[in-house]
């Protein structure tokens, strides 16, 4: 989910070494475990507390929270909450709830309470709002990830586990570490400085200034850079000022420079423009400052304004390094009246290596090769597209190559060599109130942004460098308003009407449908949502059971994409995870199921579709999600009861695997070892660690809760082994999402028990994060199943689209983006899956009728006068069973024995020593080899058994 990460507006300094963390009140108590509070790595913390707003003396009118992500990757807040206690008080008496995320480097502005001045300034547009009075002198804030009411005070708070990170100033009974951070007043905050983080209140935090950023403010340079005492600016060309290294040699210097404007900004954010030396660009060979830079940002919102692409411009002001972009930030500029040679796009390929990016920092582009798009998560939000150079997107490491492995490392280092964002000029969240009226760039409701579509430039872009990731820009800020004539890129429309044909008689998927719950957030108490522009509920965020829809509104565009997703999949039986188990809402346990089909059978025609009912014995305890099965009843028939697996350790923090065997409707033989087993699965997520002592993620790429997926993988092969060996098949299929990558451990339990998975042949992913595709989706094929397979299918209309298409992503933009096609009904692709399954009986695949002018090779297999035979050797025209010593081999039937089954001895069958056979109703082991000698020959190759 890579997007652009806004960095702060206070300084980043090194962090002091961690310290021990405890929780005290204002009287001394006895250490607490560093464990059980939060850590000096926290994922989120509490950056800056500021409660004078609005009252006498106030710098701001309004009260507020700053967060402040340290990390390297964006943080989802959905479901949290920042709660508030007085300084002396014994509960925790404000709560905000919090959602969105939170970009990686940068903040989160959570405005509360405002004062009695209104005449005072505004805060930047804050990302969550609340309505809690804080305290101006003295009190504490926490950061909660959940909304459960924190219900305790000084060390008491240490045992609480959903809390993130607290800060207590002033006379606060409840801080971490040695001490609470200073007092304050109506016109200062406390603040970390630099984000120090030693878990210690008293050390991290100082009275100042209040200084709120939000998650868009944050990303602009410095406003207000300090220049140097020279009297005297020194002229330098804008190679000179950026230098061959990653800094410019004149940091802090006062220049004069000249250049032609390329890009301007004068909205948007970025609030300056783009110059480069007259006459550059071109070819790389025509460079005349290899390793330097011929262009550089220009700060200024007042210069970007009065001039245009094109003019000849000479500024003065003083260079600086903003985090890793090297700009001038003017005092002074001229528009010139002397010609100047126009600049050139300089055409060139992806550099890979960070230096050579250097050298083209700022410059004006023609990027020449094949780019490919691989990430449109954020591009509802930020206007972002992000792309890998080359033909292929960027791929999870663990899908390629062992955690660890040297393969997966080297995955890793090309992901980060091609990545490289197109942006749309701008620092705008387009969800925020202030900004969701405007049209967002580059998605319009009209043409696909599919992750994997090719894109091509239909215009020069600018290299740009800011929240630490490089980026194509556009000249000018784009907007859907203005993309006829500044959008710079087109993508490919790779959408898929439908899965390939894969062939056979009984077609199986797998589906997670994204929280379908037919139990709506409207009604149940306490549900608290994610809404619209506009602040109407489009789906349930937290509060409550519920996890999907907020009404029946809502709920009809999510089942419209589904239904339509399953209609066009046109499997026999599909394996359903992330369906509303409605047991928990004092319902059927099937009721949404049933929904699911009814609307199925609505649109396709009734009687189409069917659902596995419940088993009678159902676990104790169990998730509001579930997994199920449904099927077409004119292809498909459930033989028997379906069966969870109960009383496991393994799934006591997922979804129970949902076992049923099914055979092709109608041709069934009646024998169990025609028939396949299905299991569906729903493992615990990546997301949260789970009880076990490797649940913890170690940064090996496979994430949190991998022991307890491990464990949920071995439970599931001793359950499909059970399973399996009642209904006397050996054919199984363990569908569903595994929440593992391909070369991850739970799916390598699986695939040395002598599974297959299948998806890899596929060339195709299920799954998309962080900018990289990967599959979570598995059908994995025990060695028979794998037998019966005839193709395989990933239809990739789900992840590969942008989270804008989702139902849950509703008129958040003025834009229209919803439509009743299958694109983005969830956010993982099915899978599809051909069997040929057998109808005679034999346990072999059915075979096609032998054709006297086909040609047939070694291993193929034919029917012929209700017999199934194979070529020994290529073949053609020779009739199968017209010889005992021809091409064909005649595949003996099953013959049940109290030692077991055999087939039975054909006399064109071709043995070897140690094969048994059944003739005559007695079992025959060969001791050599041979070939139409019948047993039972005195002194033959056949040696009675019974």
């Amino acid at each position: 989910m890579t997007h652009p990460s806004p960095t702060p507006r206070r300084p980043r300094t090194a962090g002091t070494a961690a310290v021990a963390a405890l929780l005290l009140p204002a009287a001394a108590l006895p250490a607490l475990p560093a464990a059980a509070v939060p850590s000096s790595d926290a994922v989120v913390l509490v950056d800056e507390v500021y409660g004078g707003g609005g009252n006498s003396g106030a710098v701001y009118d309004q009260d507020f929270v700053e967060l402040y992500n340290p990390g390297d990757e964006p943080v989802s807040l959905d479901g949290w909450s920042v709660q508030y206690g007085s300084a002396g008080g014994t509960t925790w008496s404000g709560q905000t709830a919090l959602s969105g995320e939170i970009p990686a480097g940068g903040s989160f502005l959570v405005g509360q309470s405002r004062g009695n001045d209104t005449d005072l300034p505004d805060l930047p547009t804050p990302d969550a709002e609340g309505s809690i009075f804080l305290s101006g002198s003295g009190a504490e804030v926490a950061l909660v990830s959940s909304t459960d009411r924190l219900d305790c005070t000084g060390a008491a708070c240490a045992d609480v586990a959903d809390l993130v990170d607290l800060v207590g100033w002033g006379s606060a009974n409840t801080y971490l570490g040695s001490g609470a951070a200073p007092g304050t007043s109506n016109a200062t905050s406390v603040a970390r400085v630099g984000h120090a983080h030693t878990v210690d209140n008293a050390v991290d935090f100082v009275a100042g200034t209040p200084t709120p950023a939000n998650s868009g403010a944050a990303t602009d340079p410095d406003p207000d850079p300090t220049p140097t005492d020279d009297p005297d600016p020194q002229a330098a060309t804008i190679a000179q000022i950026q230098g061959t290294g990653d800094a410019s040699p004149l940091d802090g210097q006062v220049v004069t420079t000249r250049g032609v404007v390329t890009a301007v900004y004068p909205t948007g954010g970025f609030d300056g423009l783009y110059l480069q030396t007259a006459g550059t660009g071109g070819a790389p060979a025509d460079d005349a400052t290899p390793g330097a830079s011929d262009a550089l940002f220009v700060y200024s919102a007042a210069a970007a304004r009065e001039v245009e692409v094109g003019d000849h411009l000479e500024v003065t002001g003083v260079v600086g390094e903003i985090y890793g972009l090297t700009q001038v930030t003017p005092s002074a500029w001229t528009v010139l009246d002397e010609p100047a040679v126009a600049v050139k796009p300089t055409t060139t390929t992806w550099p890979a290596a960070e230096a050579e990016r250097e050298a083209l920092e700022g410059m004006l582009l023609e990027p020449q090769g094949d780019f490919t798009v691989t990430d449109n998560y954020s591009t509802n939000r930020y206007g972002t597209v992000g792309l890998a150079a080359g033909d292929t997107p960027l791929v999870q490491p663990t899908s390629v190559g062992r955690p660890g492995s040297p393969e997966a490392a080297a995955q890793a280092v090309d992901n980060a060599a091609r990545a490289v964002q197109l942006d749309d000029g701008a620092t705008w969240d387009y969800t925020s109130s202030s900004r969701s009226g405007t049209p967002l760039p580059w998605l319009n409701g009209t043409d696909p942004l599919r992750v994997g579509a090719s894109v091509t430039f239909t215009g020069p872009v600018v290299l740009d460098y800011r929240y630490s990731a490089w980026s194509f820009q556009p000249l000018e800020q784009l907007t859907g308003e203005n993309a006829d004539g500044v959008q710079p890129a087109t993508f490919a429309d790779t959408r898929e009407p439908s899965p390939e044909d894969v062939g056979g008689n009984l077609t199986v998927g797998t589906f997670n449908v994204l929280n379908y719950f037919t139990t709506t957030g409207d009604q149940l108490d306490g549900c608290q949502y994610y809404t619209d522009r506009d602040g109407d509920p489009i789906s349930v965020r937290t509060g409550c059971l519920a996890r999907g829809a907020a009404d029946a509104e809502n709920l009809e565009r999510q089942e419209t994409k589904i239904v339509a997703a399953i209609g066009a999949l046109d499997a026999d039986v599909v394996a359903l995870e992330e369906i509303e188990n409605s047991a928990p809402f004092g319902k059927d346990r099937d009721q949404a199921l049933a929904d699911l089909v009814d609307a199925l059978n609505a649109a396709q025609g009734t009687g189409t579709w069917a659902y596995v009912p419940s088993p009678a014995q159902v676990p104790a305890d169990e998730d509001v999600i579930r997994n199920a099965f449904i099927y077409r009843p004119a292809a498909a028939e459930p033989v028997g009861e379906s069966r969870i697996l109960l009383g496991s350790e393994a799934f006591g923090n997922a979804r129970e695997p949902l076992a049923q065997v099914f055979q092709p409707a109608g041709g069934a033989s009646g024998d169990p070892r025609d028939d396949v087993l299905v299991v569906t699965n729903h493992f615990k997520s990546k997301g949260s660690a789970g009880p076990w002592p490797g649940d913890a993620d170690t940064g090996d790429g496979q994430g949190a809760s991998n022991e307890s997926r491990v464990r949920q993988a071995t439970a599931l092969v001793d359950f499909a082994d059970e399973v399996a060996a009642e209904a006397g098949t050996e054919r199984v299929l363990l569908a569903g999402d595994f929440n593992a990558y391909e070369q991850e451990d739970p799916i390598v339990v699986l695939t040395d028990a002598g599974y297959t998975d299948l998806g890899p042949t596929t060339g195709e992913y299920t799954y998309l994060f962080s900018g990289q595709v990967g599959s979570l989706d598995h059908v994995l094929a025990s060695p028979a199943a794998l037998d019966a397979v005839t193709g395989v299918d990933v239809w990739d209309i789900n992840a590969d689209e942008p989270v804008a298409n989702e139902y849950s992503r509703y008129e958040y933009n003025v834009t229209d983006l919803y439509d009743e096609t299958p694109f983005r009904s969830s956010d993982h692709d099915p899978v599809l899956v051909g069997l040929d399954l057998p109808a005679d009986g034999s346990g072999e695949p059915d075979a096609p009728a032998w054709e006297s002018d086909v040609v047939y090779t070694a291993g193929d297999r034919v029917s012929h006068d209700g017999r199934v035979f194979e070529a020994l050797w290529w073949t053609r025209g020779q009739t199968p069973g017209a010889s005992p010593w021809g091409a064909w081999a005649e595949i003996g039937t099953p013959v049940e024995t109290e030692a077991g089954t055999f087939p039975a001895w054909t006399s064109s069958q071709v043995y070897v020593g140690g094969e048994t056979v059944v003739h005559d109703g007695e079992r025959w082991r060969a001791r050599w080899w041979t070939r139409n000698q019948e047993p039972g020959q005195r002194h033959g190759p056949w040696e009675l058994l019974d």
